[in-house]
């Protein structure tokens, strides 16, 4: 077996994961600051509408068409042009960003980037399998340096200034880091190995099992159908701090008493502690998972959410910051406890012939249709509250998400019921 392979695609990997942690969670908070606060959910929301097909066509493409690695070079190349080109608009533009330029660039970037998170995971099975390897045992410690990645982008963004003396993660050069890492990966995925296309894939298959349709046949089971919404009904919450936490957290600069905190002053390296979070939640699931039981993890990770921006209501960047902290630390949980175990109850519960289809119904209910639901309401919440108001209120705003999150959770309580047995939906 080739023990470089396992190297290349921890680079591989790492540059994936910080072309969007370049941005992701500090994009609201340049948004802000150039007049578009009221339309960061329109941005965040993009992620999830091109999330809705984008993935599914790349995939038919390479299956049939254009080797794995190639194409996830060029998704990467494209979506790198534009993000970098979104960049070297916000330089040239100053403070007179026109939106539909800005947001056009985005678009363009985020449709072809999104499809990339998928690729590369088959390209790393593909890869890991053609050498020799179990993907089960060999696959998740690589796919943690995509974590280490984003969160070294989110700390390069957070520290490094402009001439200026402005932070990347308040400017446009976040854009332009994340442009560089999504052209250096289009680079990087033409040197990896082949990994071929399957000419005769979905043959014989109608155009309804190509594209995953099949699995809404799902909903025809009671129980499948309230857990498919009601992961939609929580996904609303996967992008909501995404968008607004930086945002939040800088906002505290305009406040005497905590303009000079840390917290304040580094907004970013605040939130990266949700994704050190995040890795260490993974390993709790297994555990959960035997002991509680699908309905019960799912539980803890609702109210995990409720803690999460509760916390945020409630917390500061001076003596309240233990409670900001304690919020990136529950993400973990929140997030892990909801997404996973979400995912591998639909893999637990489904007959192997739409397992696949069905993965992909779960993200579209989640990253999808409930992600995009969910950044343009909180943008509804936060401009009532924040933004259009005479005195901005954002623990108000916070509030308002933990009291959805908590109806969410007391219905899944009364509805949802634990399957006895672990007999295959058909």
């Amino acid at each position: 077996m080739n023990k470089s392979i396992k190297l290349r695609l921890i680079v591989m990997n790492i540059i994936q994961w910080a072309v969007w942690g370049s941005y992701l969670t500090s994009m609201g908070s340049y948004l802000a600051s150039v007049g578009l606060a009221t339309r960061i959910g329109i941005f965040y929301s993009m992620q999830g509408i091109v999330s809705i097909f984008m993935p599914t066509l790349m995939g038919i493409v390479a299956d049939k068409f254009i080797p794995a690695q190639k194409l996830l070079g060029l998704c990467h190349g494209i979506a790198g042009a534009a993000m970098a080109g979104a960049g070297l608009y916000g330089m040239t533009a100053g403070s007179e960003i026109s939106f539909g330029i800005l947001f056009g660039l985005y678009a363009v970037s985020v449709a072809f980037y999104m499809p990339t998170i998928a690729l590369s995971n088959s390209v790393a099975f593909n890869i890991l399998e053609r050498n020799g390897y179990d993907t089960v045992k060999d696959f998740p410690p690589i796919r943690v340096f995509g974590t280490i990645g984003f969160i070294c982008a989110m700390l390069f963004v957070n520290f490094m200034t402009n001439g200026q003396g402005v932070q990347y993660q308040h400017s446009y050069n976040q854009f332009i880091v994340s442009g560089i890492c999504g052209l250096a990966m289009f680079l990087y995925c033409f040197t990896l190995p082949e990994c071929p296309c399957n000419r005769n894939a979905g043959a014989q298959q109608t155009m309804s099992e190509r594209f995953g349709l099949d699995a809404f046949k799902l909903f025809k089971d009671r129980q499948m159908a309230i857990f498919f919404i009601f992961s939609m009904l929580l996904g609303v919450a996967l992008q909501i701090t995404n968008g607004f936490a930086n945002p939040f957290i800088t906002h505290f600069q305009e406040v005497p008493e905590f303009a000079d905190t840390w917290g304040a002053r580094n907004a970013n390296a605040l939130i990266s502690i949700s994704q050190i979070s995040e890795t260490l939640g993974i390993l709790l699931i297994p555990v959960a998972m035997r002991i509680f039981g699908i309905k019960k993890v799912m539980l803890i990770a609702m109210f995990a959410w409720v803690l999460r921006f509760g916390l945020f209501g409630a917390g500061n960047p001076g003596s309240g910051v233990w409670m900001l902290i304690l919020s990136m630390i529950v993400y973990g949980v929140a997030f892990d406890f909801f997404n996973i175990s979400g995912s591998l109850y639909t893999n637990m519960r489904t007959s192997e012939k739409i397992q696949n289809s069905a993965q992909g119904l779960f993200m579209l209910m989640t990253n999808g249709i409930g992600a995009t639901i969910g950044t343009l309401s909180a943008q509804a919440v936060v401009n009532h509250f924040v933004y259009n108001a005479a005195e901005p209120n954002w623990s108000a705003a916070w509030y308002t998400f933990a009291a959805y999150a908590l109806v969410v959770a007391f219905l899944f309580m009364i509805l949802f019921k634990e399957p006895k047995t672990n007999d295959k939906v058909a």
